[in-house]
């Protein structure tokens, strides 16, 4: 199989964009210019060729640019479909393939999307909340359904959270939520069992210049029911002390993902800031190169502001194993000499910020 490419992209009144067209041959995107000239908003617009809120977790209404705040339009030649999508002002995000309407989801069936951004940096030394979100779009990659089972988990999670804020002790109330999410919080934690697995077989044996990672699902409570009856049943057991607590404290929404520096058996968090960020390229080139085997065709790759802090040896190696794999990565930066070991492999684009437009030349 062909590995997808954009060879074609239009935004339109998105972010700083007015109107930029693009024509591109597949090969990687290295996209240069200064700090705010409106880079990342193309790797962000890439993103939203993906199901979900893109790589900045936005709504919809965030992307409007001002002061038109008319819609905002993204039209995509993506492996030969024609993808569209975009939103009217207070209106929600819709997509088309090929003119015609589609879920969000249908966008998997044409390419992966997988994507490093800078907020993405302090992954291993914050909270447990960013950890997770990176964890799910990690499996959402390898199953594109395990988005629905997080918003029916999520959804019932809020209800039953309402409920014992509000101290309701009526068991009656609480059946139906709970079996449901016992249901969805299996899925959750097969799907991310699942892709742990896919990414350490991926690392076993590779040829890398990038560390590898170890990585498991740690809960707060100790070990977290897998299967549907036995979480529905701890949710049940677990009421009273939730009910004293206003929220729910047993389930997938607390599990944690926890990485080890494979080869000098170190935590992730405990690592230079460094290392840190080589762990992270590491697991999106084994989430790209188990993507490849798994589908036949490797994924789009965004990668912002990753080649600033990556010394010399690791840059050139990163972008030997993006060429590869045969993926067509967007990467962005502030000079073209942080590009210049891609030479004639890559496509390149200067941004520019004018009067508040981006524009992009070659």
């Amino acid at each position: 199989m062909q590995a997808p490419a954009v060879t074609e992209l239009m935004l339109s009144h998105f972010r700083s964009h007015r109107l930029t067209r693009l024509s591109l041959d597949g090969r990687p995107v290295a996209i240069h210019g200064p700090n705010g000239a409106g880079k990342t908003n193309i790797l962000e617009a890439v993103s939203l060729l993906s199901p979900g809120r893109g790589l900045r977790r936005a709504a919809a209404e965030e992307f409007i640019r001002r002061p038109e705040a008319i819609g905002w339009k993204i039209t995509a030649d993506l492996a030969g479909r024609e993808v569209g999508t975009g939103a009217e002002p207070g209106q929600p995000r819709t997509v088309t393939i090929d003119g015609k309407t589609a879920p969000q989801v249908a966008l998997s069936g044409i390419a992966r999307v997988v994507w490093l951004v800078p907020s993405m940096d302090r992954l291993w030394i914050e909270g447990a909340e960013g950890r997770r979100r990176f964890l799910d779009r990690l499996t959402m990659s390898f199953a594109p359904d395990h988005a629905q089972s997080v918003l029916t988990y999520e959804k019932a999670m809020r209800e039953r959270n309402r409920l014992l804020k509000d101290m309701v002790r009526d068991a009656h109330w609480y059946h139906a939520l709970e079996r449901t999410m016992g249901e969805a919080g299996a899925a959750i934690t097969a799907a991310r069992r699942a892709a742990l697995t896919r990414l350490a077989e991926a690392q076993e044996g590779a040829e890398t210049a990038f560390p590898a990672a170890e990585l498991s699902l740690t809960h707060p409570e100790g070990d977290l029911p897998e299967e549907s009856d036995a979480l529905t049943a701890a949710l049940a057991d677990g009421r009273g002390t939730d009910l004293r607590a206003g929220r729910t404290l047993t389930g997938p929404h607390r599990v944690d993902l926890s990485a080890v520096y494979t080869a000098k058996g170190v935590p992730a968090g405990q690592c230079s800031t460094g290392e840190q960020k080589a762990l992270l390229v590491s697991l999106i080139l084994t989430n790209a190169r188990a993507l490849a085997e798994d589908t036949g065709a490797p994924p789009l790759i965004l990668l912002d502001e990753v080649a600033a802090h990556l010394d010399a040896g690791r840059r050139a190696a990163l972008y030997d194993e993006i060429c590869a794999l045969g993926a067509q990565a967007w990467m962005t930066g502030t000079g073209p000499e942080l590009f210049e070991d891609l030479s004639t492999r890559a496509q390149f684009l200067a941004v520019i910020e004018r009067d508040g437009i981006s524009e992009v030349g070659s």
